[in-house]
């Protein structure tokens, strides 16, 4: 069935009962940081305040994520565990793995 072919009463029911979902996602959303071939990919990444970024270990060893402040650590990730942290701030968060410091990243939060 098309949407041209549908009332305009059940129309406004179906936008009406999808409308939360709608703020919902935009009020947070979730980018993720992959660790693999000893990199951080994508190295930098700009987010909006209020976003999750969630690490992800791809490699065979495992890595850690760990702000250069102390504002967010994890502990040693192995093969496809993950962490995340909620950036509630706007500013420039710069953050390597202890275990192979070369590992960089940047997130830029606006």
């Amino acid at each position: 069935m098309k949407l041209r072919n549908l009332s305009p009463a059940l129309l406004l029911m179906i936008s009406a009962a999808f409308a939360p979902l709608a703020a919902h996602a935009g009020a947070e959303s979730a980018t993720i940081v992959m660790a693999k071939d000893f990199m951080f990919a994508p190295t930098s990444l700009t987010v909006k305040a209020g976003s999750t970024v969630t690490w992800t270990n791809k490699d065979g060893e495992p890595h850690t994520v760990v702000s250069d402040t102390g504002l967010f650590r994890s502990g040693a990730l192995d093969t496809n565990e993950s962490f995340s942290f909620r950036f509630d701030q706007p500013g420039t968060y710069h953050y390597v793995c202890s275990i192979h410091p070369r590992m960089t990243g940047t997130i830029q939060v606006q």
